[in-house]
Formats: structure tokens, sequence, C-alpha cells
């Protein structure tokens, strides 16, 4: 396509970004060191960069950058008091699908008893075991944004009831959600609590002591989000005090989860390494909205997939 010259610096990896290349014929990229002085004479008018930035971030952007793209869906780490002005957009959503598959594949693991209930003996009694379904149970949505609407609709299409919380009073953008801007009725009513929502210090151990007092006993809780949405030392007094009876955690606090932590062997506890994303195309799917965003710069169109620099995501 014709488009005027326009010059990438980046943190990736150069192997990933051939699909910039071939959408952007005129668009350059130049790879840029994540550590360290930037060579003399680099300049660009746009950053890709990882979605925790880089140390010498602001040397980078001094380069002439005028807009930088995250390549992440969770930005919380990145140092936004370096950006002095410039739009930050991320990958948000991009990741939606696998991960509400994940989502999914952790309700329904719960209410089957999997993989409790796979043989490697002969059991006490053949054709009975007491199993779950999701058939009119409720769902609790922490967050409303695009991995809490992949997993509304796909956990609708079970025929449970889902109701989200979320922090404005907007009507929900899935037929079949209810919605509140109080988080205590889906405390109160979840079998099956799912955060979804940005990590932000508003959401920083959402699930404390005192929330945890009020969810429905027994309640199952998946974290999708970050670890830090979680006081883990209440959640284990909750685990043993059996107020929760699962725990689904695809993100712990802190990350890597260090060797001989609790969590590892808690029998209530089911714990990934933050894997919920992987799936074929994962890669790709996150270079998606950099590339509609690259579109839309070169035509001098407004960039979406947006950041909003005070609310933290």
């Amino acid at each position: 396509m014709n488009a005027p010259p326009l010059h990438v610096l980046t943190h990736l990896p150069e192997q990933i970004l051939g699909r910039v290349l071939e959408a952007y014929p005129n668009v350059t990229l130049e790879r840029v060191p994540e550590e360290g002085p930037v060579p003399d004479g680099v300049r660009g008018d746009v950053l890709l960069t990882q979605a925790w930035g880089s140390p010498n971030l602001a040397d980078v952007l001094a380069r002439g950058v005028s807009w930088v793209h995250a390549y992440g869906t969770g930005v919380d780490a990145f140092p936004f008091d370096v950006l002095e002005g410039r739009p930050l957009t991320c990958s948000r959503g991009a990741s939606a699908v696998p991960i509400a598959e994940w989502i999914l594949a952790t309700l329904l693991a719960a209410e089957k008893r999997l993989p409790d209930t796979w043989l490697s003996a002969p059991p006490k009694r053949w054709s009975f075991r007491r199993l779950g379904t999701l058939e009119g149970r409720t769902l609790g949505l922490v967050g409303l944004g695009a991995i809490a609407q992949a997993t509304a609709r796909r956990a609708l299409a079970f025929d449970m009831r889902v109701i989200a919380h979320r922090r404005r009073d907007l009507p929900s953008p899935v037929p079949g959600v209810e919605v509140t801007t109080s988080l205590d009725p889906v405390l109160r009513d979840a079998d099956h609590l799912v955060l979804a929502a940005a990590n932000t210090a508003e959401t920083r151990h959402l699930l404390c002591e005192e929330t945890l007092a009020r969810v429905k006993p027994g309640v199952h809780v998946v974290n999708v989000a970050r670890g830090a949405l979680i006081d883990q030392d209440a959640l284990r007094r909750a685990l043993d005090e059996e107020r929760v009876g699962l725990a689904s955690l695809d993100v712990a606090e802190p990350e890597p989860v260090p060797a001989g932590h609790w969590l590892y062997t808690h029998p209530r506890v089911r714990l990934s390494a933050h894997t919920s994303w992987n799936a074929p195309g994962a890669i790709d799917r996150l270079l998606d909205p950099f590339l509609e965003n690259l579109g839309r710069y070169l035509r001098g169109e407004a960039l979406t997939f947006s950041v909003d620099l005070q609310q933290g995501y």
C-alpha cells in the first residue's frame, strides 16, 4: 500500500515483526537495545516496546518518538512518567479468546472434579461419582473488558447466570450479562468468581480478608488478571477454612512463584505459570492491535487500544 515513510524503533525480536513489513512496505524497523545507551544517530517516529518498557526507555523516546505501543495486554508495570505526554497504546484484548477458553476449562474441571476422577486403579464403586454442572451456576466477573466479555459469551452458552462488576454504570456489551457497580452481589452470588480487572491502586488486594468474608461459601476463585488483586495470605486462610473451595490461579505475586511456596502444594489450589494466553497464533494476536494502529497513524486517524494513564489501563 502507498504510505509515507515511517521509521519504527523496537525492543522486540526481529523474527516476530515480519508481518509489519508485509502490511506496510514503506515502514522501516530498527531494533534498539533494551539496556544501556542508545547508539548515536538513532531516530524513530514510533516505538514498539515491551509491556513493562525498558531501562533506557527515556533515551529511546528522546530520539523523535511520538507514539508508543506496548506489546502486551497489561501495562501496570509500564513507567508512565517517562512518556511526557506521548500517547501509549497496548494490545488489550488480543488474548481474550485463549484466556476465556482457559477460564472455562477451569470451571469445567472444578465441576467435573478433573483430574481427580481419572482412574489409576479400580474404584470402590463403578458408574457413580458426585459431579457438578455449569448449568444454573452463577459466574461472577470482576471486570467486563475483552477477556470477561469472551468468558461471559461462553458461560452463557452453558446456561450459566453471569453477573459482572464494573467501575462505571454502563449497560453490558454482552446481552444476558447482569451488570452491577457494587461488588457485594457478585461476591454473594458467584459459584465461580473470575478476576479479570486491571491491576491498579483501586484493585490491589481486591480479594482480602474483608471481601473474602462475604463470598458464597465454597466459591471457586479464578484469577487471570494479576496476582496483586488477591491478598494471598487472606486467600490461604479462606482456603483452609473452606470459605473458598478452590482457587485456580494463572497469576500470582510474585512471579515466578519461588520454590517451596505454599501455592504449589495446597490441596485446593490449581496454579499455572501465567500461560492462559498461549494458543496457536498467540504472538500474532498480540501484534494485531499494533498493525491496526499503524495504519491509523499513517492515515492520520485517531489511535485505538489507548491506555488511560490516569486509570492505569
